[in-house]
């Protein structure tokens, strides 16, 4: 999302889920704001998800990939959105692994083990070494992570250490974590950003300008290299690294920030790949022969922020009321070019993949129905009275799928009784909604898309708790936050997905949030190559390590 800081669980606005083409700035968080184009009614296309793309068939000079923004810093403190992640995933490692299926897995820790409820052992691969040479040591992992949880450095990932009590070395190749209370969501957030490990000595090294000149001096498969400011980052094959060899010995990504400039490039060939692709361009690459377009699991979820509770969405039934009347079929036809689901949940199914039966059933079973009921919702308006009473709701060209979901809403409020204002934010600006109340003053609605960093339904469910980042209205309930404080501590899977259950069904029934459709992941190749992931893996998986030749 621009940059609003990152997210999960309360991390600052941790995925802002994208923001689009124009936000050549500084958009920050998990968490959001919307994929980066559109498409026309005509367009719209059916879609499936595929597993990945067919494997490599060899190894390739170079290759290159389009990117909607250039990233305002390299830091993996700031790496809070697409274009940061999608780069330093293929340059910085960390001690867990998320898997192009979207699983934990071993990453620079080869064991992390638990041997009570407050205690964290992560046992280092050995014979590590960083891009400059020298060898990774517990000491460069205490530091890096001590660079998180530093308040001096406004980390984007600082929540997800909110639970450490200490962080030290406790062997040449082994740290230990001690917790102030049980926190199953702090051994998940290891496998991304938060998690990532870089050279104390070329840190130091680097002072103030880490991140945006010179090195990283990490671990991953590619090494940083050439950064032409406003035009492209390179990325060198590291001959050195511990696993296996990068398949392509360079990978150029190229800023494109125009949506349409972006269709043209990889139509042309100029570019061989890239992810996010613009909406209104799927049915142009699908039909011109230079390549496939896939679509993968996103976890991402487009929906309506609810950012004020204090004026007329205070009451529960005008909230209930938006949701009743929006035309969810319309807004996935038109902004997501057909390829979305529409859905009543504020989580993702794949989320809860990992989930028995029954907590699955409990967390999906009796939620609003997410067609349109305009007499239900008449009523309600009129219920809680407030027909003709005023709501603002943020719009934007920064993407139609912005500016299409702001409309549908204008009209599914008009259309009930409400008087559903547009107040038009400037691209450049809307990513200050994630971070700025002042921005947010007087808007009462905005239009954003969440993506989970991990696969768990608390990364978007803990937003809601008293004093979350992305709380933007303010919502307290001490049920609530009990419950989401119960999910954190509960290690079990079973029990935790339970309570998460509890927590979906009760976000529902306030509409906290409204949801709207589910939103894959997108990539296109060109011929020339194969063998990246179709999901969100590609946020902290070095995924251009298996890219190559497609013949």
């Amino acid at each position: 999302m621009p940059t609003p800081p990152p997210r999960p669980g309360g991390r600052r606005p941790h995925r802002l889920a994208l923001i689009a083409a124009a936000l050549s700035a500084a958009f920050l968080l998990s968490a959001c704001a919307g994929p980066p184009g559109t498409n026309s009614p005509e367009k719209s296309a059916d879609f499936e998800l595929s597993a990945g793309t067919p494997p490599a068939q060899g190894e390739i000079g170079s290759f290159s990939w389009a990117l909607y923004a250039e990233p305002p810093t390299l830091d993996y403190i700031s790496a809070f959105d697409y274009p940061q992640n999608m780069i330093l995933s293929n340059v910085c490692e960390s001690l867990m692994r998320w898997t192009p299926q979207l699983k934990p897995a071993p990453g620079l820790a080869e064991k992390a083990t638990h041997p009570d409820p407050l205690t964290w052992v992560y046992d280092l691969r050995p014979g590590v070494h960083f891009h400059d040479g020298t060898t990774l040591t517990a000491d460069d992992v205490v530091f890096s992570l001590d660079r998180q949880m530093n308040p001096d450095n406004g980390a984007a990932w600082a929540q997800v250490f909110q639970n450490v009590a200490t962080l030290a070395k406790t062997g040449p190749l082994q740290v230990t974590v001690k917790l102030k209370q049980p926190d199953s969501q702090f051994p998940q957030y290891m496998a991304t950003a938060a998690g990532v490990v870089a050279s104390r000595a070329g840190i130091r090294a680097a002072g103030k300008d880490y991140g945006t000149s010179g090195g990283l001096d990490c671990t991953g498969p590619y090494k940083l290299g050439t950064w032409s400011k406003g035009q492209s980052i390179e990325l060198d094959r590291f001959a050195g690294y511990w696993g296996s060899k990068a398949k392509a010995g360079k990978v150029v990504f190229r800023f494109l920030t125009d949506s349409s400039a972006r269709t043209k490039a990889l139509l042309s060939g100029e570019v061989d790949g890239g992810y996010l692709i613009p909406t209104e361009s799927y049915g142009a690459l699908r039909s011109s022969g230079a390549g496939t377009l896939y679509f993968g699991e996103g976890l991402s979820t487009d929906n309506v922020n609810v950012t004020n509770m204090h004026g007329v969405l205070g009451d529960v039934r005008v909230r209930r009321a938006l949701s009743l009347a929006l035309d969810r079929r319309g807004f996935v036809k038109t902004g997501l070019g057909g390829a979305g689901t529409v859905t009543n949940s504020l989580t993702t199914k794949a989320a809860w993949a990992a989930a028995p039966e029954q907590a699955r059933q409990s967390a999906f079973a009796g939620l609003p129905s997410a067609g349109p009921n305009l007499d239900e919702a008449k009523k309600l308006i009129e219920e809680a009275g407030a027909t003709g009473k005023k709501v603002t709701v943020a719009t934007s060209s920064i993407g139609q799928d912005v500016s299409l979901l702001a409309t549908a809403l204008q009209a599914a409020g008009t259309q009930i009784g409400l008087d559903v204002q547009l107040k038009t934010i400037a691209s450049n600006a809307f990513t200050a909604l994630f971070t700025d109340p002042k921005a947010r003053e007087g808007i009462d609605l905005f239009p954003e898309t969440y993506y989970d960093s991990i696969t768990d339904p608390l990364d978007l469910l803990g937003n809601f708790r008293t004093g979350a980042y992305q709380n933007y209205a303010g919502y307290s309930d001490r049920s609530y936050d009990q419950l989401v404080d119960q999910a954190r501590a509960a290690y079990d899977p079973a029990a935790r997905f339970a309570i998460e259950a509890k927590l979906q069904q009760k976000a529902a029934d306030e509409v906290l949030w409204i949801p709207v459709a589910e939103w894959p992941t997108s990539v296109f190749l060109n011929k020339r190559i194969t063998g990246a992931p179709t999901t969100i893996s590609y946020l902290y998986y070095p995924w251009a390590a298996d890219v190559g030749a497609a013949q």
